[in-house]
This record gives C-alpha cells, structure tokens and sequence, in this order.
C-alpha cells in the first residue's frame, strides 16, 4: 500500500466547507479509479487552519495512472467552488506501508 499525505492550510472559518467540497469533488474523482483505497482527513485540535488528507492506495502504479488532466480539471473545478485563494497546499508527501509477517 502507499499514502498519499498533503498538508493543507486553510482559514478556521472555511475549514468544514473545506472538509466537504474536497469529499464531493476530490474523493469522488480519485473513487472511480481501481487502486484507489480510502482517503482519510485529519483535524489538529491545536491547529485549526491546518488539515490533513491522507488517501490510501493499493500500490504507486495506481495513484500515478490517473491521468494529469483529470488532476487538473478536478483541482480547476475544486478551486472554482472553493475560491483558487482560501486554501494552500503546503507540504506533501509519499509514503510506502512495510508490512511483516505476523508470527
């Protein structure tokens, strides 16, 4: 498996429009393609303009097949409802899940 791990910064006030825009649009959009697993969101209790988003995948190959214009026009369609300036990515991040063998 492989985590897809982005840090997002945006305002208090717009942070559940946010949370709800981005499971209407983003998740929807990455679901229709195989190898997508779940995607959670995390909320920093001490930090309430930062958000993180975690999406799940059942390997590189599938979180990299989607095609870049699908990842344009969703975020273009995101940021039209959004507004392009009220959020930012600031950090992302690939990780690899190494798993062992239980005994």
């Amino acid at each position: 498996m492989v985590v897809e791990w982005l840090k997002v910064q945006v305002a208090e006030e717009l942070r559940e429009a946010f949370i709800q825009k981005d499971e209407a649009i983003w998740t929807a959009a990455l679901a229709k393609y195989p190898g997508f697993l779940g995607k959670q969101v995390w909320i920093n209790p001490h930090k309430p303009e930062e958000v993180i988003l975690v999406i799940h995948w059942a390997n590189l190959e599938a979180w990299k097949s989607i095609p870049a214009e699908v990842i344009e026009a969703t975020e273009k369609q995101f940021s039209e409802q959004m507004g392009a300036d009220t959020y930012k990515l600031v950090e992302g991040a690939e990780y690899h899940v190494r798993k062992f063998p239980s005994s």
